[in-house]
């Protein structure tokens, strides 16, 4: 009953603001986020095509323009979403906000630092909103789920993680032992990047054992290694069995949380009617 008689934590133009520039459930809000979504691409082709010198050579001027034109594109939405909330800090320090604040700064660190410009590239995180932009919800539900299985998973990961350091500290340490200098393995920590290589069956070829021994040694680490692929994959998959539930593209103008349920009519943290 409390949380039916709160006020709405924003109101006349900062609420109808709140709606276009973080809902997708009105048209305006839904215009609003497409055309960031085309000015991000937009923008990642600019630093894509500069970075490529013939490109650079010949248009190089008008790419530094369009660079800066989008960036203050960016930085104007940015401004118009702190005015959109009514704590800022929240967003500002909420994982779309870091993005959103990352997405621009670049371009101005480029002006005392030459050649940062091209960590623009870090808009490409922005994108992630397309999911919720097109009411993709079973998408942000299924990301969820992931997210859930692999924060469930990390003591068991942790623990195969560490059992395959001990085995490639092993095998590393025995491949010196066995093919020693003259056959290329001059160190532990060489004879361990091997046995790293040859463990996750990537087999770079730059080292490869000589001996009898050796091969034996190998060929027994190959096998192993198929075998160690599937154990994170079993790990994972078996925190994925769980039932998910379906999340809304609501976000909380108070405390600007997400991944509500999709009846929720009220902020899961804050109670703030959504």
């Amino acid at each position: 009953m409390l949380l039916e008689n709160k006020e709405p934590p924003v109101s006349g133009w900062r609420h109808r603001l709140h709606e276009i520039v973080f809902e997708s459930e009105t048209l305006a809000g839904r215009i609003f986020d497409l055309l960031v979504i085309w000015l991000i691409v937009l923008s990642l082709l600019v630093v894509m095509l500069e970075s490529v010198r013939e490109i650079r050579d010949d248009f190089g001027e008008a790419l530094y323009i369009a660079e800066w034109f989008f960036t203050i594109l960016f930085t104007i939405e940015y401004f118009l979403r702190l005015l959109a909330v009514k704590k800022p800090m929240r967003y500002v320090l909420s994982f779309y906000g870091l993005v959103d604040l990352l997405a621009i700064m670049p371009t101005f660190i480029s002006l005392f630092i030459p050649g940062t410009q091209y960590l623009l590239a870090i808009r490409i995180l922005r994108l992630l909103r397309i999911f919720r932009i097109l009411k993709l919800s079973e998408y942000i539900s299924e990301g969820k789920i992931i997210t859930s299985a692999l924060a469930a998973s990390h003591r068991k990961i942790s623990v195969f993680l560490a059992s395959v350091l001990a085995i490639v500290t092993v095998v590393g340490t025995s491949m010196y032992v066995i093919e020693g200098e003259e056959n290329g393995f001059t160190s532990i920590p060489t004879s361990i990047y091997w046995a790293i290589v040859t463990l996750t069956t990537v087999g770079y070829g730059d080292l490869s054992p000589k001996t009898a021994v050796g091969k034996t040694l190998a060929s027994i680490v190959m096998i192993l290694g198929y075998a160690i692929i599937a154990v994170p994959t079993g790990i994972v998959t078996a925190e994925l069995t769980r039932t998910s539930k379906q999340l809304s593209t609501q976000v909380c103008p108070e405390c600007h949380a997400q991944d509500h349920d999709a009846d929720a009519n009220f902020c899961k943290y804050c109670g703030t009617k959504l």
